[in-house]
């Protein structure tokens, strides 16, 4: 129970801070009554309680049976055996990722069915399917992961030539929603098993990072090669109205999103639940305590994952987004901006994967690297990128690609200058950044605030700012990372041997 207790408290911090912005704005900028911030407030705890039961099942459950699996895989000696099984829980681990299921529901219901929740899933976890099977190989075949992620990206840039620019926001955003607060633990866990084919203790190190970027490159080049097959076309697009204080109900939102929370639930982790009893039977072997503990972990993933979306969907993404509507509908648009680079700044600190990104850091670098300066260059990155996103809002001529192309130009081009570990941390740390609180939260408050003007398409302005927070990390840790290296490089050390 100790653990539930510590992330308790690393949810309550992740979501105080958007709470606090959203009471300090309704009493100042844009009151939005006594009932909607009830209900938020009411959003807010189911968050905190579901999260932290949904973490607690992957920390007992879930994490161990990617790491126990990475392990036993590598102990048969059987290439074909570790590729199928990389192939098989990369698709459920994907498919089972609250923050891909989010982003998942919002387009289907911008584009009114015409993506549907459930093909968007299915394809993004495929596409990340594949590219772990390919990210096994990379450390099999002993592949630089510098090399790798440049023909992954090369290959992303090709593609996004022959996709529509609704499709390549779309295609951003799953990248950074589908490694979220379920696939990043798992992933690394399975990353430290399969690094265990080299025998080389350094370079197992530094292949233990990078399989979440691998991954994540997958669920882009995914959404895009769909686009390319359908074609380019036009879709019909919801408009999101301003609520009716007066009509505002408190509790019924809640208990109206229960069955559907159950049965999203149930069949995100339902796949994965029956691949834990058949590799318990092929390969684990695990006795009876060690697989009961196991098991327990998926129950409390199962419950925490029902009140997460319970929480999100009756009290906090309508109100996140109301409060971008009325935000972008003030007469000084700075404000907008400037609340959008805030809510970025303090809830990237709060991340529950963040936190532990950060200790995992400074460990890795013997405390060479404060977690304080790696949450410091975060904040600030994430903070500027969704205010960007805000931004393109409101400049409609500023595309997506316009920010993408070069930051990602310029992030690819200084990997070959940084360290090797600090190029895996980084790309990781791309996924780490979109947690829950960006897949919920900060994704329907720049929805909200697109659909506050005329002529704005809210599928290709309302989305693609997960993208831009899932860029910050990999341009901020890597400035980190010529840091690190120019210090070791004034007291005569060899940062790469270091790292």
């Amino acid at each position: 129970m100790n653990i539930l207790v510590e992330l308790v408290k690393e949810n309550t911090r992740a979501v105080v801070p958007i709470t606090l912005i959203v009471v300090l704005l309704n009493f100042t900028l844009v009151p939005l009554g006594l009932p909607l911030i009830l209900r938020f407030l009411a959003g807010a705890v189911l968050i905190i309680v579901g999260l932290s039961l949904f973490l607690l099942g992957v920390e007992i459950g879930i994490t161990p049976m990617g790491s126990e699996t990475g392990s036993c895989l590598v102990k048969t000696n059987r290439l074909d055996w570790v590729l199928l099984g990389g192939l098989l829980l990369g698709f459920f681990i994907s498919i089972a990722e609250p923050g891909l299921m989010v982003l998942a529901q919002q387009v289907d219901f911008v584009t009114l069915g015409a993506i549907s929740s459930s093909s968007l899933l299915v394809v993004v976890s495929i596409g990340l399917a594949i590219m772990v099977v390919l990210g096994f190989l990379r450390v099999f075949f002993n592949i630089p992961l510098k090399v790798f992620l440049l023909v992954s990206y090369i290959i992303i840039f090709i593609l996004a030539f022959f996709t529509q620019p609704e499709f390549l926001a779309i295609a951003f955003d799953a990248s950074g929603a589908t490694t979220g607060i379920l696939a990043v633990p798992f992933l690394l866990a399975l990353a430290v098993g399969i690094s265990r084919l080299r025998k080389d203790s350094k370079a197992s190190e530094k292949d233990s990072f990078g399989l979440v970027a691998i991954a994540s490159a997958g669920a882009i080049m995914a959404v895009m090669v769909l686009n390319i097959i359908i074609g380019t076309q036009e879709y019909a697009v919801a408009h999101l109205e301003p609520l009716q204080l007066e009509s505002v109900e408190i509790l019924r939102p809640f208990l109206g999103y229960v069955v559907g929370a159950l049965n999203e639930s149930l069949i995100s982790l339902l796949p994965l639940t029956v691949a834990l009893f058949v590799l318990q039977k092929v390969l684990f072997h695990l006795d009876k305590r060690s697989f009961a503990r196991l098991v327990k972990g998926f129950l409390y993933a199962f419950i925490g994952m029902v009140i997460f979306f319970i929480g999100v969907n009756g009290g906090f993404m309508e109100i996140s987004a109301e409060l971008g509507l009325r935000l972008a509908s003030l007469d000084n648009k700075i404000w907008l901006v400037l609340i959008a680079f805030l809510i970025g700044f303090f809830t990237i600190l709060a991340e529950p994967a963040v936190f532990v990104l950060t200790h995992q850091i400074e460990e890795v670098t013997s405390g060479y690297v404060k977690r304080k300066a790696v949450g410091a260059a975060l904040s600030i990155g994430v903070g500027c990128a969704v205010a960007l996103a805000t931004v393109r809002i409101l400049v409609p001529t500023m595309e997506l690609w316009h920010l993408l192309l070069p930051g990602y130009i310029i992030a690819i081009g200084m990997m070959y200058f940084v360290p090797t570990l600090f190029v895996g941390i980084a790309f990781d740390a791309g996924g780490v950044a979109t947690g829950p609180m960006t897949a919920t939260f900060i994704l329907a408050f720049v929805q909200g605030a697109a659909s506050a003007f005329e002529g704005a398409n809210l599928l290709r302005d309302g989305f693609g700012m997960i993208a831009l927070v899932a860029m910050a990390p990999i341009l901020a840790l890597q400035v980190l990372g010529f840091i690190f290296q120019a210090r070791s490089r004034k007291q005569g050390v060899d940062s790469d041997a270091q790292s």
